[in-house]
């Protein structure tokens, strides 16, 4: 299967595109990145939709009828840096409404990377999939259609408001609450509609209850309550709750809390019974997975993630109690999960069996064997079944990037394979190679190694050490599945074709090797033990016969700008040159840009390892050079963390080169900019490590 199902997503890719790479002109950076990237796949009624974002030109495409023929559904032409989000289809597969800009900073500001005077928005639009201009229903987000598909609930400013999917007659807010509503669920009848209520530090489950308006909150507690799934009669309301008090440390390791638990809730007496508790230890702290975290199947079985074997597997658990049977042995994580149409199995992806990719399964929720549904060369992800028994997909691979699929009989087809420009060279891009080094402290660590095309025996080339961001994140043997990531894929492909050895770094605290893994003793603000893998990337590439051990560079975003920072502050003389894209410089300030009351002078100990962990600590021993790279309008990573880091430098000799762009953001929302980066970065390692003018 692998060899025919890649074969067939080759030849669809590829068609048109071999003729146009025989041309011996080299590629370029604006061709790599600039096949469309698939995201937001929903589907409802027959009809499959998803959002190309082709050169920074996002658009609804859509798939319908028996063969499931695909086209553009809008019409938008500007790379103007306004994401669209949050795709749901109407159950009977008529409208589609959608989330159209990004979420507003703290200030109440919609990012405008442009710097368009007219500013932006954030609102839902809808449009009718056989045809028409989108209409906008609402300043809002979070569109969820009733299982009639005649009415729409999405939240605005913590509210929760309903609109006719029609659009004949006004939006109204449906009811007035304390806290911020969110988690909306339909009842099965249409009748009522389940949410939480997100108090700060606590979190309610709520019914509303149409017919006489009127809201129950489900065995209030002291506790955070959240992700409510209706049982398939609606009579019942199963949810989960994590207790109270704990406070973990942020960008630290959590191996263990007081343990969360599954209740089932009566939604006539809105009393509620726990049907399942976590154990103690390993598990206990609550993980989140890529779609719901509770669901209910067939024969009143819950289907929930679990952390008891040290990876993100499912287990099941009847609704009446008792003990959890796991769905998904082995070593992997499960990441995107849903149900069959008919509940009786879960469908969902995992890197078991092929630690650095993802393949689709699916397992009966009442436990078996899981059956592989694809073991191929690519990476597949999101996956949405559909009433008829196919399979609705995102897929990958190491020369294409994500594009919608659908699964019939055991083979995989693009959807839309028409939308890749005929200028893609995905054959000349680069097969990465899986290797597993040794980090500074034994630990073992893999990466991804792209060998420049036009490499010979005997030579030497530079190298660069590419550090991914989150930290919670896995780069794959392929494009990524996130667009932020597809485009450091992208980067790093473009680097090996100008000649350098490239090396991708999974390193610990991230997601794909276990909970242990991802929570790494002394990580982040409470040791920074991810430099010994960064170390580890330098002494691998150093020892490489193939590699000019002095002109070894490191790159990275976000979390990989920080260790970019960090082996560059600390190890000047194993990297020659860094570009760190806007990194954290002190963990101090990191950690208030989410938690805003954090006050470190409430725990000096904490505070004082925080900044041990971070390169403004080490900047005294920084001698390379280095490129930074920030958007100022940045909601990840606060802009004076580049502002005290180049005044820290000059302070001690260094002078960074800089590439700041203003009202952009942490995603770098259009492509203008994404290549703005791209060729600054290409442009400062080819001066740095190969002494280009």
């Amino acid at each position: 299967m692998r060899s025919t199902l890649m074969l067939v997503v080759g030849s669809v890719l590829g068609a048109g595109i071999l003729e146009a790479q025989s041309s011996p002109q080299p590629m370029t950076i604006e061709q790599i990145t600039g096949a469309p990237f698939a995201q937001a796949l929903a589907t409802g009624g027959g009809t499959v939709a998803w959002v190309h974002n082709t050169r920074g030109v996002r658009n609804v495409w859509v798939a319908t009828g028996a063969e499931l023929k695909s086209r553009q559904l809008t019409s938008y032409t500007q790379d103007d840096g306004q994401e669209i989000e949050e795709v749901a289809v109407s159950p009977d597969g008529k409208t589609i409404f959608y989330v159209r800009g990004g979420d507003p900073n703290r200030r109440g500001e919609i990012p405008n990377p442009t710097s368009d005077p007219r500013g932006q928005e954030q609102a839902i639009w809808r449009v009718a999939v056989g045809g028409g201009a989108p209409v906008k229903v609402a300043n809002a987000t979070g569109p969820v259609v009733s299982p009639q598909s005649d009415r729409v609930v999405y939240t605005k400013s913590g509210q929760v408001w309903i609109a006719p999917v029609s659009g004949l007659g006004e939006p109204t807010q449906l009811f007035k609450a304390r806290g911020q509503a969110g988690e909306l669920a339909w009842s099965p009848d249409g009748s009522k509609l389940a949410f939480t209520s997100n108090r700060g530090d606590h979190a309610f489950v709520g019914v509303f209850d149409f017919a006489v308006k009127s809201i129950r909150w489900i065995a209030p507690s002291v506790d955070r309550d959240g992700a409510p799934v209706w049982s398939p009669d609606g009579n019942r309301l199963g949810f989960i709750r994590i207790p109270a008090g704990f406070d973990p440390e942020l960008f630290g390791p959590m191996r263990a809390s007081r343990p969360w638990s599954i209740w089932i809730g009566d939604v006539a007496s809105a009393g509620a019974t726990q049907v399942w508790r976590a154990q103690e230890g390993q598990g206990s702290a609550q993980h989140a997975i890529e779609g719901p975290s509770l669901l209910w199947g067939a024969g009143d079985r819950l289907v929930f993630p679990w952390e008891r074997d040290g990876w993100s597997h499912l287990y099941s658990v009847s609704a009446a109690g008792g003990n959890a049977v796991l769905l998904t042995p082995g070593e992997g994580e499960v990441e995107y999960v849903t149900l069959s149409a008919d509940r009786k199995f879960v469908v969902y992806n995992s890197n078991i069996g092929d630690i650095d990719r993802r393949d689709l399964f699916q397992v009966a929720v009442s436990g078996g064997a899981p059956v592989a549904l694809s073991h191929t060369a690519a990476i597949e992800w999101a996956p949405r079944p559909l009433s008829d028994g196919r399979i609705a997909l995102l897929q990958s691979d190491a020369r294409h990037p994500s594009h919608a699929a659908v699964m019939a009989s055991g083979q995989i087809r693009p959807l839309a394979p028409e939308s890749v420009p005929t200028d893609f060279p995905a054959a000349r891009l680069v097969e990465p190679q899986q290797v597993i080094f040794s980090s500074a402290d034994g630990k073992l660590i893999h990466g991804q190694l792209f060998l420049p095309p036009d490499l010979k025996p005997g030579e030497r080339r530079p190298a660069i050490a590419h550090f991914h961001g989150g930290s919670r994140r896995q780069m794959l043997l392929g494009f990524h599945y996130m667009f932020y990531y597809n485009g450091t894929y992208a980067m790093n492909q473009w680097l090996a074709s100008q000649g350098y050895i490239v090396m991708s770094v999974n390193y610990r605290s991230g997601i794909g090797y276990g909970m242990e893994f991802r929570e790494a003793l002394n990580f982040g603000s409470t040791g920074a033990s991810e430099y010994h893998d960064v170390l580890g990337a330098g002494g691998y590439l150093r020892g490489r016969a193939d590699v000019d051990g002095a002109k070894i560079g490191l790159w990275g975003g976000s979390y990989g700008g920080y260790l970019t920072a960090m082996g560059l502050a600390k190890s000047s003389d194993l990297f020659a040159a860094g570009v760190d894209i806007h990194g954290v410089h002190d963990w101090n300030s990191g950690i208030q840009n989410f938690v805003p009351d954090y006050n470190p002078l409430a725990k000096p100990d904490v505070a004082r390892l925080a900044f041990e962990s971070s390169p403004l600590r080490w900047v005294d021993t920084w001698r390379s050079p280095v490129l930074l790279i920030h958007g100022d309008d940045d909601r990840n990573v606060n802009f004076n963390e580049s502002v005290r880091l180049v005044e820290a430098l000059r302070n001690h000799g260094v002078e960074p080169e800089q590439l700041m762009l203003p009202d952009e953001v942490h995603d770098f929302l259009t492509f203008a900019n994404w290549n703005r980066v791209f060729r600054a970065t290409a442009d400062f390692f080819a001066r740095k490590l190969k002494g280009a003018p």
